[in-house]
């Protein structure tokens, strides 16, 4: 596999699990969280708990191959061509910064018990990751328009 392949195939990777994630990413924003709290206080935290896990195994290697092949993208640019892998990488950034610092710990207090201000706080926040996602999926397919 010559460079351009592989470039080509770290592109289509790249776009597909973008946008696999922004999908994922809306479900979650409008359907999946707000939900939560309907579940009930007896039953939220084996449910949170499950959640927590399951959604690992499906978000988990979207998100790494998101990552590499973002790192990859960015490695090939030529000068000229860096803005759009750059102005991705950024974003991909503040996913990860926000998942780390917000949401992440917003499922860890979920998960000991069902606390209304903290649910609030997740879905408020989990905003940040939408509009995101939603960014680089545009990027994305703008960085593959300009390929093919």
């Amino acid at each position: 596999m010559n460079a351009i392949d592989l470039t080509l195939l770290m592109l289509l990777i790249h776009t597909l699990s973008t946008l696999m994630m922004t999908g994922l990413i809306w479900f979650v924003q409008i359907v999946h969280y707000p939900l939560m709290s309907r579940v009930g206080v007896d039953d939220f935290i084996q449910y949170e708990r499950a959640h927590t896990r399951s959604t690992t195994w499906v978000v988990g290697p979207l998100m790494i191959a998101e990552l590499l092949s973002s790192l990859y993208l960015l490695a090939q640019a030529d000068r000229d061509a860096i803005l759009l892998p750059l102005l991705g990488l950024i974003a991909l950034g503040g996913i990860w910064g926000s998942t780390l610092i917000l949401q992440i710990p917003a499922h860890r207090i979920l998960e000991q018990r069902f606390d209304q201000k903290v649910h609030a706080r997740l879905v408020q926040t989990n905003w940040i990751r939408t509009v995101l996602w939603s960014l680089r999926s545009l990027i994305a397919l703008w960085m593959l328009a300009l390929i093919i």
